[in-house]
């Protein structure tokens, strides 16, 4: 298979297949029960959560893969929702502190039990070896893309 690669049309176009299936099951989800957002929105507002009263945008911006543009716009979405709310931190002028309100952890409460069950369903018939090299395969194929490899 691995020598198929190219004849087969590539490993990204396998990744981006299974991307696209697994986002299509979260966002049917989020339809299903009412709640208007996308996936970036969905993943902001659960790492504020996961952060609790640590959650800064700074740290947002440098665990969510995307960049500060980017970002900001995913927040600024979820602030006019009124999900979250953005303050300074005391004595930290610099920072931007990220907080669910009510009805963002109303949201969060509504959503969750569904994404785990959806993260469940991922390795449903997958044992746990084959999930563990999967998931070294794809840390390998992603560092071999690093950009400071050199090449």
């Amino acid at each position: 298979m691995l020598s198929r690669i190219d004849e087969i049309q590539g490993m990204g176009f396998h990744l981006d297949l299974v991307l696209r299936k697994i986002q299509r099951a979260y966002l049917r989800k989020f339809t299903e029960l009412g709640v208007d957002t996308t996936i970036e929105q969905w993943v902001v507002l659960y790492r504020i959560h996961q952060l609790g009263d640590d959650a800064s945008q700074r740290d947002i911006v440098n665990e969510n893969f995307r960049n500060r543009a980017t970002t900001s716009r995913v927040i600024g979405g979820l602030e006019k929702k009124g999900w979250i709310s953005k303050t300074r931190f005391e004595g930290d002028q610099k920072r931007f502190k990220l907080e669910l309100t009510p009805k963002g952890q109303e949201i969060l409460d509504l959503t969750l039990p569904s994404a785990l069950e959806l993260r469940k369903l991922a390795i449903t018939n997958v044992d746990a070896s084959e999930f563990e090299t999967f998931i070294k395969v794809l840390d390998q194929i992603g560092e071999n893309y690093e950009e400071d490899t050199g090449q």
